[in-house]
C-alpha cells in the first residue's frame, strides 16, 4: 500500500506510461488490434495492457485498465448490428442492464484486480520471473472463466457456463505465448538501465525551471480542440453517409443512422486514443529534454547552479517578485585556493569547493539560489526577507563550519554582501557586490563585508 501511495504521488514517468497504456487499451478496443481474427485463429488481445499494468505496478493500475476495457466493450455492444451473444454486454440492448454491467465492466475490472494481485504475489517470490510467466500464460483462461461465468449466471439462455473456459485448443497455446512474451518484453524494457535513467530524469524534473507549464497547457488545449473537431467530423460524415445511401435509393431508417454515427464515434475514440498516445509521448520527451538541458546548466562538481543559470534565475526572480522588497546578493571567494590545490592536490581542492557549495546551500537554498560563478567563486541570491543581523549570524555559522573542513589547515572565505531593492539590474548587483568582496579581501580575508547603497558595515 505504501508503495502504491508513493507511485501515485511521485513518479511522473509512471503517470505518463500509465496514461499511454490507457490510450493503448482504447486503441486496441476500437480497432482490429484488440481482436485478431485470422481463420482459424480468433483471439482477444485487448486485455494485454491490463497484464502489463499489473506486472509493472500493481492491482490498482490493472483494475483501472480493466474498467477501461469493460466500458469500451460495453459501448461497442450497444449497436443494433452486433450478434446476440455480443448484445448481452450492453445494458441498453440486453434487457437486463445490471447483468450486462456486471458482465461487460464488472468481469473485466475483476480480471484486472485478480491479475494485479497475482503479479504482486509473484514479486514476493524468489522465482518471481517463473511465477510471472505462469500467471501471464494463464491470464487468457482467467479472463474467459470470469466472462463465461458471468454469462452463465446472467444470461443462461446463451448456453455458456464457467466450464466453457476449460477447453484448450492449439490457438490458446499461441496466445498464451503472446501474453508471456508481451509481459516479459515490457517488464525488461521498463527495468532496463536506459528506461530507469529516463524515469529518474523525468521524476526529478517537476521543479525544473526550464520546463514551461504553458507548453503543457497549450498541448492539452490543442488535444481538446482536436477532440471537438473529431466529434464534429463524425456527426458530419454519418449524416453524409445517410444522405449518400438515400441518393442511391436505399432507405435509411433512424436506427441505421444511429448505427452509422455509432461507428463514426468508434473511429473518433480510436483516433483520439492514438493522438493521446502521441501527445503523452511528446510531453514526456519535452520534459526529459528540458531536464537534460537543466542538468547541463548545473555545476557538475558542486551540484549548484552554473553561472548562466544562476544569473538567469536572478533576473527571473526579480521580474516575478513583489515591488518594494529587498534582497541580498553575495559573492563568496575561497581564500588562497591555489595554495590548497598546490599543497594538498586537486582532489582536496574539489572537496573544499563541494564543502563551500554544500554549506551555502544548507544555509540559503530555502531563501534563494546558490551558484558557482567560476573557479573558486560562488554567488548567493537571497530573495526572501532577511535582516542584517540574521544574515550575519548565518555567515558566522558558515565560516565556523568551513574552517574545520581539513584537519591540517583551516579553510576560510572572503564574502561580499550587497543589500538591494527589487528590481535591480544584474550587472549592478555584480558590480556592487564585487566591491564589497574586494573590501573583505583588503581587510585580511576570512571575513565578510555587507553593503547597502553608499554605506557599508565592517569586516567580521
Amino acid at each position: 500500500m505504501a508503495a502504491a501511495k508513493k507511485w501515485w504521488k511521485r513518479s511522473s514517468f509512471d503517470w505518463y506510461a500509465f496514461g499511454m497504456l490507457i490510450a493503448l487499451e482504447l486503441l486496441m478496443s476500437f480497432t482490429f488490434l484488440g481482436y485478431i481474427h485470422i481463420p482459424p485463429l480468433s483471439v482477444t488481445t485487448a486485455y494485454i495492457p491490463i497484464l502489463i499494468a499489473g506486472a509493472l505496478w500493481g492491482p490498482a493500475q490493472s483494475t483501472v485498465l480493466g474498467l477501461t476495457f469493460g466500458l469500451a466493450s460495453m459501448y461497442k455492444a450497444s449497436a443494433s448490428y452486433v450478434l446476440p451473444a455480443d448484445a448481452v454486454f450492453s445494458p441498453f440492448s440486453s434487457g437486463a442492464p445490471v447483468g450486462s454491467l456486471l458482465l461487460s465492466v464488472g468481469s473485466r475490472a475483476l480480471f484486472g484486480l485478480l491479475i494485479g494481485l497475482a503479479f504482486q504475489f509473484a514479486r514476493t517470490r524468489k522465482q518471481s520471473r517463473l511465477y510471472r510467466c505462469v500467471f501471464s500464460a494463464l491470464s487468457p483462461k482467467l479472463h474467459s472463466l470470469l466472462v463465461y461465468t458471468a454469462m452463465g449466471l446472467f444470461f443462461p439462455e446463451l448456453g455458456y457456463r464457467f466450464y466453457s473456459a476449460f477447453h484448450w485448443r492449439w490457438d490458446d497455446t499461441v496466445f498464451a505465448l503472446v501474453c508471456v512474451a508481451s509481459v516479459e518484453l515490457l517488464w525488461h524494457m521498463y527495468h532496463s538501465q536506459t528506461v530507469q535513467n529516463i524515469k529518474q530524469c523525468m521524476d526529478q524534473s517537476v521543479d525544473n525551471p526550464y520546463t514551461s507549464q504553458k507548453m503543457n497547457i497549450f498541448l492539452v488545449m490543442f488535444e481538446f480542440f482536436l477532440f471537438c473537431m473529431a466529434i464534429s467530423a463524425a456527426v458530419y460524415f454519418s449524416e453524409r453517409e445517410s444522405y449518400l445511401l438515400g441518393q442511391h435509393g436505399l432507405m435509411v431508417s433512424a436506427q441505421i443512422s444511429g448505427d452509422l454515427l455509432h461507428v463514426q464515434l468508434q473511429f473518433v475514440a480510436a483516433f483520439m486514443a492514438m493522438n493521446t498516445l502521441s501527445l503523452i509521448l511528446l510531453i514526456a520527451v519535452y520534459r526529459y529534454m528540458a531536464y537534460k538541458g537543466y542538468q547541463g546548466e548545473m555545476d557538475e562538481l558542486t551540484g549548484v547552479m552554473g553561472r548562466r543559470m544562476f544569473l538567469q534565475h536572478c533576473r527571473k526572480a526579480q521580474s516575478t517578485s513583489e515591488p518594494d522588497r529587498t534582497g541580498w546578493f553575495l559573492f563568496v571567494d575561497a581564500d588562497y585556493f591555489k595554495d590548497i590545490n598546490d599543497t594538498f592536490g586537486h582532489a582536496t581542492g574539489d572537496l573544499v569547493l563541494r564543502e563551500i557549495a554544500g554549506g551555502l546551500s544548507t544555509l540559503f537554498s530555502k531563501d534563494g539560489a546558490v551558484g558557482r560563478i567560476g573557479g573558486d567563486e560562488f554567488a548567493v541570491f537571497i530573495e526572501a526577507p532577511m535582516s542584517r543581523p540574521e544574515l550575519a549570524q548565518r555567515l558566522d555559522r558558515f565560516l565556523a563550519v568551513l574552517a574545520g573542513t581539513l584537519p591540517d589547515k583551516p579553510i576560510s572565505c572572503s564574502i561580499g554582501a550587497y543589500r538591494f531593492d527589487v528590481p535591480k539590474p544584474v550587472k549592478h548587483l555584480l558590480t556592487e557586490t564585487d566591491q564589497a568582496l574586494y573590501e573583505a579581501k583588503e581587510r585580511g580575508r576570512a571575513c565578510y563585508v555587507m553593503k547597502e547603497q553608499k554605506t557599508s558595515e565592517g569586516c567580521r
